[in-house]
């Protein structure tokens, strides 16, 4: 499907944000782990990603496929070496754990290595290196591991969460950059909810001790990264005091990717806490008339919203250069050169420092670009490379074009699954050019 999005005449949001993904995926998991029911989780999310691991958890076939859910293919690596099922039992039989084409071409030796270090038995199903797995479930001692810091967060949370249930516990020390750590903090505070002890020793070094989890209801939180799509559309408005309220978000929250506001304020939106109690928690943000001359930002704490933050300060004219990207390589797609691409064909030149980071200097220093900034053609199509982030970062983009045409927008059921009908809610129309 293509569809052209049109910029609303007045932005009204009032927007109930999916619940975060993240944390959804890490407490069913933990739910499987502790034998609490699902039923004691609130607020799961409905995105693809959520679903794949909630069948996944409760599939008792040889073979298991997730589809393009990488969260999910790290968790259950590790709990599948394990050999836990739904029913707390114990099963020797092998099985096979399988994803999409673009899932199978994504890295997870470091996992494995990891896993096999600790006792696990997995073995390559194609490619070495990478999924199709066989694991066979195995007694897995513990111990001490050490794990390279600037791989991808999900390894880390995926040995961390089985490590209770190890004979030895775990002592684990990531080595070099750590990378994505409101990741690991995430998980290991949503571990001490189930009972888990788990703490840092200093900077690189996490300790969990031997002991079993218990049974634990656990509310899950709305999405900090679906936000940002939304701090986006209110900074690229052309009313210099738009707004919008967001709920379901809590200003104290395990995400991450929260940490936005802080560079959204410096761009030049507002966040203001209307609400944070246990019950319907909100935001409202507010768009400022300011606009920094350059950001420079390392987004190796959130490497998620590169995307975001790429596309916006583009449309704003704001030169940046943002480190921590190494990682935006072995994502849904290649995101670096997804973007590069994306953003070429609105005049938009971004370069890249190798993986370390990539850089804009601004509309007036940028080399050739195919076509003039801003300058778009009359058949212009952004691709979405079956990256839900492609289609959310870029969506923004109709506030300053007036309208913009998108492959695929489908993809956002991964994480966001109701974003076009909350856009249309909010003003915006959406137009089906091909279907």
């Amino acid at each position: 499907m293509t569809i052209r999005l049109h910029r609303p005449y007045n932005l009204s949001a009032e927007v109930a944000l999916p619940a975060s993904k993240s944390i959804s995926n890490r407490a069913l998991l933990l739910s499987a782990l502790s034998g609490s029911p699902v039923s004691e989780l609130t607020n799961i999310s409905d995105c693809d990603d959520t679903r794949a691991m909630l069948a996944a958890l409760t599939d008792d076939s040889t073979t298991i496929n997730i589809g393009a859910a990488g969260t999910a293919m790290r968790f259950l690596t590790a709990w599948l070496s394990l050999g836990m099922c739904q029913d707390d039992r114990t099963s020797a039989a092998p099985r096979i754990l399988t994803g999409s084409t673009r899932m199978c071409e994504r890295p997870i030796s470091v996992l494995v290595d990891a896993l096999r270090e600790l006792g696990a038995q997995i073995e390559y199903f194609g490619d070495e290196g990478f999924p199709p797995l066989r694991i066979t479930p195995a007694t897995l001692r513990g111990g001490r591991l050490s794990l390279r810091g600037d791989v991808s967060s999900q390894y880390v949370s995926a040995l961390l969460m089985i490590a209770p249930l190890l004979a030895d516990g775990l002592e684990l020390t990531l080595t070099g950059t750590v990378a994505s750590r409101p990741y690991i903090d995430m998980t290991m505070s949503m571990m001490r909810h189930f009972g888990a002890e788990a703490c840092w020793k200093d900077e690189q070094t996490i300790a969990v001790r031997p002991q079993p989890y218990r049974q634990e209801a656990f509310t899950i939180e709305s999405d900090w990264s679906a936000a940002s799509y939304w701090y986006s559309i209110v900074l690229l408005s052309s009313n210099e005091h738009e707004t919008a309220t967001l709920k379901g978000l809590f200003d104290t929250s395990l995400q991450g990717d929260s940490e936005s506001r802080g560079l959204f304020r410096e761009l030049g939106v507002e966040t203001i806490a209307l609400s944070q109690g246990t019950r319907d928690p909100m935001i409202n943000i507010a768009r400022r008339p300011q606009q920094p001359e350059y950001v420079e930002y390392d987004f190796t704490r959130m490497p998620d919203l590169v995307q975001t933050f790429a596309v916006a300060c583009a449309l704003k004219g704001v030169p940046f250069r943002f480190t921590g990207v190494q990682s935006l390589r072995i994502k849904e797609t290649d995101r670096i050169a997804a973007l590069q691409h994306e953003l070429d064909k609105l005049g938009i030149t971004l370069e890249n420092e190798g993986d370390e980071a990539i850089t804009w200097p601004g509309p007036d220093r940028q080399r050739m670009a195919s076509v003039d900034y801003l300058q778009l053609s009359a058949g212009t199509v952004i691709d979405t490379y079956a990256d839900h982030r492609m289609a959310m970062a870029f969506a923004p983009a109709a506030q300053v074009l007036g309208s913009i045409m998108i492959n695929n927008p489908e993809v956002v059921t991964k994480s966001y699954p109701r974003f076009w009908d909350d856009l249309e809610k909010a003003g915006f129309t959406i137009e089906v050019i091909q279907s």
